[in-house]
């Protein structure tokens, strides 16, 4: 017998009963589907059994860990009903995120229609409703390999080249065998919510939200979004680097260098086309530059400035940073901390009292804020626009115009900026774009604030729940997106990084958050920083910029 507490409260179990079975026990306790455990602080999947006395807690699909096991699981259903549906010889990847759902491409000799479509779903409810096992075995590599190179997964077998451990774990399902990045339910009859629908050349998978894990939401089409995305995907077929295997390749090929200048150059030309397009609208004054934490705003406001320069114009850098409200006037949070991150923590009105003096040709003073002494601080900087001035305005509200309210629609041209990786693990596995925004921020926070790994975990969620109340509602309202993103910057951020999340010790609890992306970065090889141009984006984050940044 094993002596297991939950909740304080001991009981002794049968070594052997898996924590399914003690997760059923108290499954209505709990408003939500528990998902995994935590056994003595380390996370296991609910087929592990019990083998000794443990502390034992409870992980739902609220709980982001568990809404991503949801996640994964999810995937494998849907890979292995497309395979039932339309063959074994399919090709699926799992490109990226859009809204509450995942845009999959699929390739085969099959056509993709609304009745294969329909089938696929019908087959995936099926599963469900036969509540079929997902079973868990560890391969080693060599056996790993030859199962999948025999399914035709030829991106698993490029990736464990590179894996340094011996055994990699293995997921089945009806005799269908797959690879995931991270944990998965016991079984079908877990994953009840999703939807498969076509959506442009694929198929969307719509899953519900952690927020809501038994809702579907309604889904919004964001086309400029996807536009960006696809557009990320064509970038890195041209470059021949799809997955991290791809990537892996080149680095030990040494023909890194070569994938590196083109994918600058590619950045380059775009931001001189989005110049480009500023110009050619006319009466612009005010470029407003948004996105979300670690996107790069200010390298590309530096960069943009320089291509605006070219077509004779003065752009002038404005941070809405600048117009925080005093310190003991700015709004708290839920949790009583300060919330700089909603419209209200900014002086609405002082800001559209000078942009619109400025957009009358009088002379403005402009403040600094001091974020020591968080007062505002006025310093002798004056602006007046001329006829070739512009002013290129970085700030989270950019794209609201709520933030701008004073200034004519017609004066005012929106950027939405974020790094929107086109990279994936594997076919099944993509890499999310918050994970590589977290990695960036980690690396940046540790080299310009002296903050720890913890710290920036620590305050990861409430820099997500900002961007999503205050800048992902606006995307679409962007005159043009911008994809900042580098196809080689994890390869690069890894020995920046690594040092950082080891640093995370057991008893924190980002501990296991940090662990998680020690093993993402296990997947990549690493380069170094003195093949990567001085004006780069990724340089705002690792060192070594030409700009103030």
């Amino acid at each position: 017998m094993a002596v297991i507490t939950i909740g304080g409260v001991t009981k002794d179990y049968a070594v052997g009963t898996t924590y399914e079975q003690i997760a059923q026990e108290y499954q209505e306790q709990y408003n939500n589907t528990i998902a995994l455990v935590t056994e003595n602080g380390k996370i296991r999947e609910l087929h592990k059994k019990v083998s000794k006395d443990a502390d034992v807690k409870f992980i739902t699909l609220s709980d982001t860990i568990g809404h991503k096991t949801y996640e994964r699981s999810a995937i494998m259903l849907f890979v292995k009903a497309v395979h039932d549906i339309m063959g074994k010889d399919v090709r699926i990847k799992v490109e990226f995120s859009i809204g509450k759902g995942l845009y999959c491409a699929i390739q085969g000799e099959k056509k993709l229609d609304d009745n294969s479509i329909k089938l696929i779903n019908k087959r995936m409810n099926d599963m469900v409703a036969a509540d079929l096992p997902i079973t868990k075995k560890p391969y080693p590599i060599a056996e790993a390999v030859a199962l999948f190179r025999q399914q035709g997964m030829e991106d698993k077998v490029n990736l464990f080249r590179y894996r340094r451990s011996s055994y990699v774990n293995v997921y089945e399902l009806d005799g269908y065998y797959d690879y995931f990045y991270g944990y998965m339910l016991p079984s079908t009859g877990y994953i009840k919510y999703f939807q498969a629908f076509p959506y442009e050349s694929g198929v969307l998978l719509l899953l519900p939200d952690k927020a809501s894990p038994t809702q579907l939401e309604l889904f919004e089409p964001r086309e400029k979004l996807f536009a960006t995305l696809e557009a990320a995907n064509s970038w890195g077929e041209d470059l021949g680097i799809g997955t991290v295997g791809d990537l892996n390749n080149r680095i030990c090929e040494g023909r890194l260098s070569d994938v590196i200048l083109v994918q600058e150059a590619l950045q380059e030309r775009r931001i001189a086309e989005i110049a480009n397009e500023i110009v050619a609208r006319g009466g612009i004054k005010f470029v407003m530059i948004a996105g979300p934490s670690s996107s790069g705003k200010t390298s590309f406001s530096h960069r943009l400035s320089i291509q605006l320069q070219t077509h004779g114009l003065k752009p002038h850098p404005i941070a809405v940073d600048d117009y925080f409200v005093d310190r003991e006037k700015t709004p708290r949070d839920a949790n009583g901390d300060y919330n700089f991150e909603c419209l209200e923590a900014i002086d609405l009105e002082q800001f559209n009292k000078d942009m619109s003096r400025l957009l009358n040709g009088e002379r403005v003073e402009l403040p600094k804020f001091n974020f020591k002494t968080g007062h505002r601080e006025y310093n002798g900087n004056f602006k007046e626009l001329g006829p070739d001035d512009i002013l290129v305005i970085e700030g989270i509200h950019g794209l609201n115009d709520k933030m701008s309210y004073a200034l004519p629609s017609d004066s005012k041209f929106k950027i939405y900026i974020s790094a929107l990786t086109s990279l994936n693990v594997d076919g099944h596995n993509r890499i999310p774009t918050t994970d590589g925004r977290l990695l960036r921020r980690m690396v940046r926070d540790a080299r310009t604030r002296g903050a720890s790994a913890t710290r920036t975990l620590q305050m990861w969620p409430s820099v997500r729940r900002g961007e999503e109340e205050n800048i992902f509602p606006y995307q679409e309202s962007a005159d043009v997106m911008f994809n900042s993103a580098l196809i080689y910057e994890l390869a690069l951020l890894k020995p920046y990084a690594e040092p950082l999340l080891y640093s995370v010790q057991p008893t924190e609890p980002e501990y296991y958050e940090a662990q998680r992306l020690l093993k993402f970065l296990g997947y990549f090889l690493s380069i170094p920083g003195d093949s990567i141009p001085n004006n780069s984006l990724v340089r705002e984050f690792c060192g070594g910029s030409c700009f103030n940044v």
